[in-house]
């Protein structure tokens, strides 16, 4: 090639080492296969705590992740400093598939959902008898969320010493769901938690609940050692808690095996990520009867051929009364 009245080659080609343009490009991202196995703790502003080999850690997210998020109880990889020294950075860079996810949307219309808790075994739905009132819509907004992600639902049912449990638990007797019923006293000496880790030994649990139900004051109660948690107070007038909880929060459960994630309080659970037809999933007695119902049923709807399975004695009704009662919830909004 004549350029400039001389002949040219690769040796005439300049360039600058250090800018970017200039770097090979490619596609293949590292494996990193010596990389460390760890456990989201909590997420606070970009920074995730790990727990990698029974040392906390903390930890970014890898650019090679791109926009996919790490929440709490993720199983995760990380590479870097992992000494759990001040001031020390690992870099998150792989999430390994999640076996359950609890999820929500801000409210019904909302086509973005919240992963709030990845790989939990069940939900433990924290609802105070009185003071404030039971919210059953709520509490069957959570029941669906629970069905959705893969998590077993617990029913714990708080202050049993201002009002009787009974017309609650008749309400979800038909779910089989598992429940623990406590009161101020037996908070304060310690019955109540014992009774409530006696269903969370070799899990992790998830809880959820609205402000003033008693959740913190519980979950502080499973989990002294680390009393993080502030509790609040009930407006009098209101009946409205404060939320004492601002983030999510894995902690080691104490006296069993587990884990506790306090997650923060709840004024609504939006359900605009479900998809009904993954609900039925959750009761094997009627599942089978849906195979000769229309394409799309809602399973509420004149041709639905759960009632006729019913009928023929293969269920009990009140199980189908159930069902159809969680479904609606994802067509109202809470507290309609």
């Amino acid at each position: 090639m004549r350029r400039y009245g001389k002949h040219t080659d690769e040796d005439d080609i300049r360039t600058r080492p250090n800018r970017r343009g200039n770097r090979p490009r490619t596609h293949i991202r590292p494996k990193h296969e010596d990389a460390a196995e760890g456990m989201v703790l909590t997420v606070d502003r970009g920074r995730l705590t790990c727990l990698v080999d029974g040392r906390t850690v903390m930890a970014v997210k890898a650019r090679e992740l791109g926009r996919k998020a790490a929440v709490v109880g993720d199983r995760v990889a990380l590479v870097g400093d992992l000494s759990g020294d001040k001031d020390t950075l690992a870099r998150i860079v792989r999430i390994e598939p999640r076996r359950s996810v609890l999820r929500r949307t801000a409210d019904d219309d909302d086509p973005f959902e919240r992963v709030i808790v990845a790989n939990a075994d069940q939900l433990a739905i924290v609802t105070a008898l009185a003071d404030p009132e039971p919210r059953p819509r709520l509490v069957d907004r959570c029941l669906v969320a629970a069905y959705d992600g893969g998590l077993e639902p617990l029913l714990v049912l708080t202050k049993s010493d201002l009002a009787p449990p009974d017309e609650l638990l008749e309400l979800y007797g038909a779910l089989d769901i598992p429940y623990v019923v406590t009161n101020r006293e037996e908070l304060e000496n310690g019955d109540a938690a014992d009774r409530v880790r006696a269903h969370l030994a070799g899990k992790v649990t998830a809880f959820v609940g609205h402000s003033g139900v008693g959740k913190t004051t519980l979950v502080n109660a499973l989990v002294p050692q680390d009393r993080r948690r502030t509790t609040g107070h009930v407006n009098a007038v209101t009946g409205r808690g404060r939320h004492t909880t601002t983030s999510a929060l894995a902690l080691p459960l104490t006296g069993a095996d587990g884990w506790v994630v306090d997650t923060p309080g709840v004024r609504s659970f939006g359900l605009a990520h479900v998809d009904p037809s993954r609900v039925i999933h959750a009761f094997p007695d009627l599942e089978p009867g849906t195979e000769d119902c229309p394409r799309a049923c809602s399973h509420d709807e004149p041709d639905c051929a759960l009632d006729a399975w019913v009928a023929e004695g293969h269920a009990d009704p009140a199980r189908l009364n159930s069902l159809r009662r969680l479904l609606a919830t994802r067509e109202r909004r809470e507290g309609d």
